[in-house]
């Protein structure tokens, strides 16, 4: 078994619309260190903190209460901050310019979103 990553300090915008899912990813960051930023649970709020917060990188719900978030991504993606998708349906529903991005699989425990962010911070450098 490997080590778990060093996240300490990764400063890590939260997009998530379900409450509770939030709380719980929120819960997880702090327990590995990270500073939450956010959490955005609207398209528009999450674009604004992408231009305005001081972050390293995101963990994007796919599908904000309907509104995919593509947008955001794209954004993301112009700053070179690296960005996970957290979904209930794998790479399934990506566009193919995010296919290959990481994917949080919903549910996802600690570990998990661990071995992410550590793949996200390698890629922010």
């Amino acid at each position: 078994m490997t080590a778990p990553p060093d996240l300490s300090g990764l400063r890590v915008l939260v997009v998530e619309d379900e409450m509770m899912v939030s709380m719980l990813i929120e819960d997880m960051l702090s327990d590995l260190g990270c500073t939450v930023v956010g959490p955005a649970s609207r398209l528009d709020e999450a674009i604004e903190l992408a231009n305005t917060a001081e972050l390293d990188c995101a963990v994007l719900d796919v599908n904000l209460g309907g509104q995919p978030i593509f947008p955001l991504a794209d954004l993301l993606r112009e700053k070179g901050r690296p960005f996970a998708f957290a979904t209930g349906y794998g790479d399934a529903g990506l566009r193919d310019v995010d296919r290959g991005s990481p994917v949080l699989q919903k549910p996802f425990r600690e570990g998990d979103l661990a071995r992410v962010l550590g793949e996200l911070r390698t890629r922010a450098g």
